[in-house]
């Protein structure tokens, strides 16, 4: 494990801000390195307000894409609102769909069968909206890509309004509007957003002009938070906004299908990290396992019955889902050890029965196992499909792209993108993959690294220093939680081994001469349990939380990883 301790902050900056505010230099250390450097820019960090939200008109097209739904509404045209199976999709549609049906009745839903149709917009998806005399298809979360589907539309009299977070390509389709902040000639001030993000903007550029303002469409923010959690997206900027309030939204007044998914979880108040571990899952598992449509009709029931009827088939969704990624991981893992390739700088298997809607997850596991971009290929009809993860800090979408001439189709982003191609490419594109990742890699990257933000003192942690550390959430890529290192520490001999396997580490962490004592909890760290027993000194990383036990809260050290001091 590499650990990483990242620039120290200017001093003059860091005591300038720790003089302002009130606080210690190694929180004013934490805030410069988020680029918060005044008075102003800390209150606007640690208060997000929704009025720093930007004009929704700002983004290239809007102006056009909310005067063809109001025509759309005024001609009584039918809607048809398109998107990915994902969490992002999925939370995309229920928001506009339900926005749109909030005031005009003829709008429907659309989301594609990940096994028949596919990633993005699809041919079958047109024709079902031109078979039901759909005339408007809002497309979220997909589409950037989708030139010669657009003009396969266009051509049966249907108009598109695409609203994606994805890279585009040289050419735009043809849409009556492309609202994508990443779009080369789009001015909008934050190129972060979500599908959803992208799809609340256009509801709030729908609200402005009839008469609502902000607040009125804080209902909505539970699904782009669970959006922008679940999409690994930064947390920064309208992101981070977005995602406050939302998270408020969940825990206070929830709309009914997420409230059905808390209602089995027994948990009183959620963080963004439940949201991405515990709600985002469920809703996946839907288009993971049977379809994504059912994560739709779960995020826009109006009837709690109904919606905790929808809540336990996805959490039967979520169990098969967590059966099968243990499977076919283990079965991944098995084939790269037969076929000798523990040693390359990719990870590629393939098995033509594999579930398409967990090969993404088994990359990620394949990660976990050997630290290197892995790509996990299933049979999807007469061709291979594959969800491609990456390791930090290299570019699995450029890779891909350096091996186009084996790819039939491939979207995504920096470290995870989908592809498509024809089986009797598998093996020239394998090896073409690998070359290009060895011949591209840094070897730091092919080591796990540990990013720490400061070095710290048991003595500088206390109640109000995680006051102040809990008020940087909600916490995501660009936003993390802070990670520290302290040097020299002991275990006070009380050191244990803990869980069923004995792989967690249990401490009572001590600095020689301080009399601080601090839990620490180190989930599979066990294995350093014989080396730290009789005294040894070692440095360690973590991460400081508070921990509930029969109602009293204590704060704990959760390690990372530790070093033993020779």
């Amino acid at each position: 494990m590499r650990w990483t301790l990242k620039p120290k902050p200017l001093l003059e900056k860091v005591k300038n801000l720790s003089k302002a505010l009130s606080i210690s230099d190694t929180l004013a250390s934490l805030l410069v390195q988020r680029n918060i450097e005044s008075f102003d820019e800390a209150r606007h960090f640690f208060r997000p307000s929704l009025k720093d939200l930007h004009d929704p008109f700002l983004l290239q097209d809007m102006l056009q894409a909310v005067e063809r739904i109001e025509q759309a509404m005024q001609a009584k045209e039918n809607i048809l609102v398109f998107g990915d199976y994902d969490v992002d999709g999925t939370t995309a549609v229920s928001l506009v769909s339900s926005y749109l049906k909030s005031y005009y009745p003829n709008v429907a839903s659309y989301i594609p069968d990940r096994y028949e149709e596919g990633y993005g917009i699809s041919y079958q998806g047109i024709d079902f909206a031109d078979d039901n005399d759909f005339t408007l298809i809002i497309a979220l979360d997909c589409g950037i890509k989708a030139i010669d589907k657009v003009s396969y539309a266009s051509d049966k009299g249907i108009d598109f309004i695409i609203c994606d977070h994805h890279r585009p390509g040289n050419e735009l389709p043809k849409a009556v509007a492309v609202l994508d902040a990443k779009r080369q000639d789009c001015t909008y001030p934050y190129d972060e957003l979500c599908g959803c993000g992208v799809g609340f903007k256009l509801i709030q550029a729908l609200g402005s002009r009839r008469g609502q303002t902000i607040k009125d469409l804080t209902e909505y923010l539970d699904l782009v938070a669970t959006a922008i959690a679940a999409d690994i997206v930064p947390m920064t900027g309208e992101n981070r906004i977005l995602a406050h309030y939302g998270l408020a939204q969940i825990n206070s007044n929830p709309r009914l299908g997420i409230k059905a998914i808390i209602d089995q979880l027994k948990k009183d108040v959620l963080t963004i990290t439940d949201v991405v571990f515990i709600i985002a899952p469920r809703i996946n598992a839907a288009g993971r396992m049977k379809h994504g449509i059912h994560a739709v009709e779960l995020l826009t029931s109006d009837d709690l019955a109904s919606a905790s009827d929808f809540a336990k088939s996805i959490e039967v969704y979520n169990v098969d889902r967590k059966e099968l990624d243990k499977k076919i991981t283990a079965e991944a893992l098995t084939q790269i050890e037969e076929n000798r390739e523990q040693e390359r700088f990719t990870s590629v298997v393939y098995q033509e029965d594999w579930h398409k809607g967990v090969i993404g997850i088994v990359a990620s596991r394949l990660i976990e196992t050997y630290y290197r971009p892995a790509l996990v290929f299933t049979k999807n009809g007469n061709k291979l499909a594959a969800s491609a993860r990456s390791v930090s800090g290299f570019d699995v979408y450029n890779a891909l792209e350096a091996c186009c001439e084996y790819i039939e189709q491939f979207g995504g982003h920096k470290y995870a993108a989908g592809l498509t191609l024809l089986e009797e490419n598998y093996d020239l594109f394998k090896s073409k993959f690998e070359e290009v990742v060895k011949h591209s890699i840094p070897d730091e990257l092919r080591t796990p690294e540990i990013k720490i933000d400061a070095e710290i003192s048991l003595t500088e942690i206390t109640d109000k220093t995680m006051r102040i550390i809990n008020q940087f959430g909600p916490f995501g890529p660009q936003n993390m939680k802070p990670v520290f290192v302290a040097r020299n520490l002991k275990d006070n001999g009380y050191g244990r081994t803990v869980g069923a396997d004995d792989s967690h580490l249990k401490l009572s962490i001590v600095t020689e001469g301080s009399g601080v004592v601090y839990n620490a909890i180190g989930f599979n760290l066990g294995h350093y349990h014989e080396q730290l027993k009789d005294g040894q000194t070692f440095d360690a990383v973590f991460t400081i939380e508070e921990n509930v036990w029969n109602g009293r809260t204590s704060l704990q050290l959760n390690l990372k990883d530790v070093r033993i001091i020779e």
